[in-house]
């Protein structure tokens, strides 16, 4: 028994939703439509801000890295668990787990990195206007969006190396839709406290930095907002805002949920679903979110429409 124990793990078998077969189709296509709305909803939003001259702005730029990163961050995991689902079950190495535990850990970090950016910038229109063009330069936003690539993938290094030193012996399912974190722990023998600690300290300098970065920004924004006299003024300048604020609120309120709460490696039905929200539905919201809520995009996407009509 001893021995068996002690039988290291080199593969992971993924049975997210295996235990009702007969949802399996119905899922699949589910997942499978928003992952193509997905898909053609950020190149969209790319192409967009890429093709209308008054979508060349800081903030569009950003959004634009936005689009990139969910398209990447949606493409480590719904492939994974449409296959999950087509096949009611899916084997996946050891090597193959950590390498999309890191792509995953990557590309989410950069997302929040880039909605932080996106808050300051907002800051520093509604709040500094004058100065402006010389703070958000092309340069400044360059340097940014590179910083956020760097600090994402050292994060990302850090998180893997860490989990991935954890020893998995015994039991290898996962019912789980992807290899992340919660799960593992939950399959890891030994103690796992030294690497949890470390796992903890570099979430903190992802999602609570970005959060403080978020909240500092918009309370200066509010403060702003409240000094304009005229109530049609304040409702112009938060509308702004609006946009960005309702994609920070669905993205980091589920990222809280699933990391910053003492679940002691613990796994429950909320995660699964919590997890699927954040990995498949918000990568599809978000480009909705700006074109729905945003003056600018609708107008740039009816002269694109208009074009195609007429071409």
């Amino acid at each position: 028994m001893a021995e068996k124990n002690l039988t290291l793990v080199t593969e992971f078998l993924l049975i997210a939703f295996t235990e009702c077969p007969e949802w399996g189709l119905p899922l699949f296509l589910l997942f499978l439509l928003i992952y193509l709305i997905t898909l053609l909803g950020n190149l969209g939003m790319i192409i967009l801000i890429h093709m209308d001259r008054r979508l060349h702005t800081p903030m569009y730029f950003f959004l634009s890295h936005l689009s990139i990163t969910d398209i990447c961050y949606s493409s480590v995991t719904v492939p994974q668990m449409l296959a999950v689902l087509f096949k009611h079950g899916a084997a996946l190495s050891y090597t193959r787990c950590a390498a999309q535990f890191f792509l995953f850990t990557f590309f989410g970090s950069i997302d929040c990195y880039l909605l932080a950016l996106m808050a300051y910038d907002r800051y520093v229109a509604v709040c500094q206007p004058l100065l402006y063009v010389t703070i958000i330069t092309k340069e400044a936003c360059l340097c940014f969006v590179a910083g956020a690539f760097v600090a994402g993938l050292f994060c990302a290094l850090v998180r893997t190396v860490s989990a991935f030193t954890l020893s998995f012996c015994g039991a290898n399912e996962i019912d789980f839709v992807f290899c992340d974190l919660p799960p593992l722990l939950k399959l890891a023998c030994g103690d796992t406290h030294t690497q949890e600690v470390v796992i903890i300290v570099f979430t903190i300098f992802v999602i609570p930095a970005c959060m403080t970065v978020i909240l500092v920004s918009y309370l200066f924004i509010i403060i702003a907002i409240l000094k304009i006299p005229s109530a049609g003024g304040r409702a112009k300048t938060f509308s702004t805002c609006a946009s960005h604020l309702t994609a920070v609120s669905l993205f980091f309120g589920t990222l809280i949920f699933m990391y910053l709460r003492d679940n002691s490696g613990q796994f429950s039905e909320e995660d699964r679903v919590v997890s699927v929200f954040y990995t498949t539905v918000i990568p599809m919201l978000n480009p909705l979110i700006y074109s729905l809520r945003n003056k600018e995009v609708k107008e740039a996407l009816r002269k694109f429409l208009s074009q195609l009509k007429w071409s």
